[in-house]
């Protein structure tokens, strides 16, 4: 990789001093000296970004990424490319800087822009003020292990890895294949979820809503049977517990665990789909029921009502007390503007029956 631009380096050399040293009095020595010059400024620079590759291809190659706790391995990773894009950086500025120093009138500007370097730098710092900040982002992501490539993150309720960290931007590799790139400064001001940052284990939980007939201990031991018969598991937690009853149902929740979340996803969809299969076939009378009852009214009418029936509180009882008996309700009493809205809102009186029964039977 350093083999070419070392030797065009030294080539270089070797042709600019044989130039000088046969060559040193003729006219056109000078440009042709400028022009070496200038090449051996851009073959040196190319040197030493070809060494900084080098440099970080051995470095990544002897902490490799392909093991189970690659942790240190992928913050490494992640602060070698970061400084080597740095550095490469610096070295065409300089490389570019001395490449223009090389001229006279460059040089006798140079009193004057130094001169005019301080505005110059208020105006460019307000202009890039949102580069710069995300610049420095990117180094304290590189630098203060907060996230690093190949960590599995959750960002904007997507689930994904990081895979690439650059200055200004980070690239998340959704799982469904999509890329997701954020400004270094989102993972700096915003909340998320990194779940590989001291380890690579996490643990995850199936819910199941059951009828209350579910057989816990059944599915206990179905539960250890899966576990023991995939390797899918890490054999750190595998727990099955009761954790609501309400609404006519009780809720089976499953905890279990992985080395990585990868694992974790295929185990908890195993778990889910023979649990489904082990109630299916063993335990039908386990799956989520609705039941109905049949009520018989005064009048001999039939309805058919939801059960369990919820309990009449306070305020249920109150209710059924007003629609028992309106007057005796106590919602509109204390003033005659109370009866009257009382009567607007219970409807008519007994009075009001008894007159309407008397229309009737005269007209029979």
């Amino acid at each position: 990789m350093a083999r070419q631009p070392l030797r065009l380096a030294l080539c270089l050399v070797g042709v600019r001093a044989a130039l000088g040293l046969t060559a040193g009095n003729e006219s056109w020595h000078a440009g042709v000296d400028h022009l070496l010059l200038i090449a051996m400024i851009g073959a040196f620079a190319w040197l030493a970004i070809a060494v900084l590759l080098i440099v970080e291809a051995v470095v990544l190659t002897r902490h490799s990424v392909d093991v189970a706790d690659n942790r240190r391995a992928r913050r490494l990773r992640t602060q070698m490319i970061l400084a080597r894009r740095i550095a490469v950086a610096l070295v065409v500025v300089l490389a570019v800087g001395t490449a223009m120093l090389t001229f006279p009138a460059i040089q006798a500007l140079g009193a004057g822009l130094l001169a005019s370097a301080g505005v110059i730098s208020i105006v460019a710092g307000l202009a890039a003020q949102t580069s710069l900040v995300n610049v420095f982002a990117g180094m304290q992501l590189a630098f203060t292990d907060a996230i690093r490539v190949d960590d599995v993150v959750v960002v904007q309720k997507e689930w994904g890895r990081i895979e690439e960290i650059t200055l200004t931007y980070v690239v998340v590799h959704i799982w469904d294949d999509r890329r997701l790139i954020l400004p270094s400064t989102y993972f700096t001001t915003t909340p998320f979820e990194n779940w590989t940052r001291r380890q690579s284990e996490v643990m995850g939980t199936v819910e199941f809503d059951l009828d209350w007939r579910a057989p816990v201990e059944d599915m206990r031991s179905e539960l250890r049977r899966v576990l023991a018969g995939t390797e899918l598991w890490d054999e750190r937690v595998g727990v099955l517990q009761i954790t609501d009853a309400t609404g006519g149902f009780v809720r089976v929740r499953i905890l279990v665990s992985a080395a990585d979340s990868a694992a974790l996803f295929d185990l908890r969809c195993l778990v889910r789909e023979t649990m489904v299969r082990f109630l299916q076939q063993n335990h039908p009378q386990a799956l989520p029921h609705q039941r109905w009852e049949q009520a018989v009214d005064d009048a001999g009418t039939t309805t058919r009502r939801r059960a369990p029936l919820r309990g009449l509180g306070s305020s249920g009882a109150a209710g059924a007390q007003a629609r028992a008996d309106p007057h005796e309700s106590q919602l509109f009493t204390g003033s005659i503007e109370a009866v009257e809205r009382s009567r607007a809102f219970t409807g008519p009186g007994d009075e009001v029956f008894e007159e309407r029964d008397r229309n009737l039977a005269s007209h029979t």
